[in-house]
């Protein structure tokens, strides 16, 4: 049988293309990129030219930083932390605004900068299930909000943020703004010449690159103090030796995410629509956020009376990879924060199924997985005690989906 993979969120396959541009730069071109002999300076103009393509990737300037790291949990903290040594522990401005659906990389970094003395706000969603430019002005003070940190694009529910217009705020505010960009690169157009982020993050993984490295855009003449010390690379913003071919593959696998944007609206939402309609078919179904309000490959549905779970062993003894949301909290048991953000209370919380597409996705396996997810909707209801019967009994949950 053979399987089918719709956890592209969590991370994606290294396109067989980019693991090919990667692959003279372990044996062949391995110089330190550093050192001034030939090995080293060989190796030079595959990084200008991946460089190159990270910068047009997002519409980064020519005097805008992108630094290379490891991914973007460091990059996350990088700019957390550094604030909090640039601005935070002063004492003078200690506030961050954020949001209780950002990542747990942003989360708990703020929750330990609480401990050292930041005041942490967490701003409410709206009813579509995001933070918009009226709730931000409602919460920015000029004289005490030091940094605004908001996602681009949700990681479970692929709701998408009006980062620009939050952006446009903490600018007339003279406050910095920050944004994980992790779920949105390859999915939506950045172009950070018409948003005025002061710092931007992303991870290779997620967009068909390798894992163990990502990047962290800084505007042009914005101080942050590094994460880690020690030489002179990337300005001495980050030291650590260059990890040449994984830059290779992030370059380029940077540019093919941007060449296949429109792929994503064409295909990828087609067939993520296609799969949401089956699920909404099944009886007591929901899914979170309107489908014109999201990424074009996620669905974050939930099944009232099945945990989620029990669904995700169901899938997967049926071929079908799933998530019940983002796999940096997969092992936690409490109730999954976006339902409780969105208050859709405690009974729907541990119910929820992410499945996220990508350009690989192809209609035969949303077809099958349509089958395996009704499937296993009717085994487990069959033998649920908070189904049919139950307390369930006799109630539908709404579609969130719709245009």
């Amino acid at each position: 049988m053979d399987r089918i993979y719709l956890d592209n969120n969590a991370t994606t396959i290294v396109d067989p293309r980019v693991k090919e541009a990667m692959e003279p730069y372990f044996c062949q071109l391995y110089g330190n990129p550093n050192s001034l002999h030939a090995f080293g300076t060989e190796v030079h103009p595959a990084m200008r030219l991946a460089m190159d393509r990270l910068y047009a990737g997002i519409g980064a300037g020519d005097e805008d930083d992108i630094i290379v790291n490891s991914c973007a949990c460091e990059g996350n903290n990088h700019v957390l932390k550094g604030v909090w040594f640039d601005l935070l522990r002063s004492g003078a401005r200690n506030e961050i605004l954020t949001t209780p659906v950002e990542h747990p990389c942003v989360r708990n970094a703020c929750a330990f900068l609480q401990e050292l003395g930041a005041k942490v706000t967490t701003m409410p969603l709206n009813a579509d299930g995001i933070v918009d430019a009226a709730t931000l002005r409602r919460h920015i003070h000029p004289e005490r909000t030091a940094l605004v940190s908001v996602m681009w694009a949700n990681n479970e529910t692929g709701l998408i943020f009006p980062v620009r217009e939050l952006a446009e705020v903490c600018r007339e505010n003279g406050v910095l703004f920050h944004t994980d960009a992790v779920q949105a690169v390859g999915k939506v157009a950045i172009d950070m010449r018409q948003v005025a982020a002061d710092f931007l993050t992303f991870s290779a993984h997620k967009f068909h690159g390798p894992k163990g490295i990502g990047g962290l855009f800084i505007r042009k003449g914005r101080k942050l103090t590094p994460l880690l010390h020690g030489g002179e690379q990337m300005g001495g913003r980050r030291a650590g030796t260059v990890n040449v071919p994984y830059l290779v593959g992030m370059g380029l696998a940077m540019e093919m995410a941007v060449d296949n944007l429109a792929y994503e609206e064409s295909v990828v939402r087609p067939l993520r629509d296609r799969l949401e309609d089956a699920i909404l078919a099944i009886p007591d179904t929901l899914v979170l956020g309107r489908r014109g309000l999201r990424t074009p490959n996620t669905i974050l549905a939930s099944f009232r009376g099945i945990e989620g779970e029990a669904m995700i062993w169901d899938l997967n003894a049926g071929g079908v990879a799933a998530s019940t949301g983002s796999a940096c909290a997969s092992e936690s048991l409490e109730p999954n924060p976006v339902f409780v953000a969105m208050a859709l209370g405690d009974e729907l919380a541990h119910t929820s199924i992410r499945f996220s597409l990508s350009r690989f996705t192809t209609a035969g396996e949303i077809e099958r997985t349509a089958q395996v997810v009704r499937r296993s909707a009717e085994r487990l209801r069959a033998i649920s005690s908070s189904y049919g019967d139950g307390p369930g009994a006799g109630t539908t949950a709404k579609d969130g989906g719709g245009d």
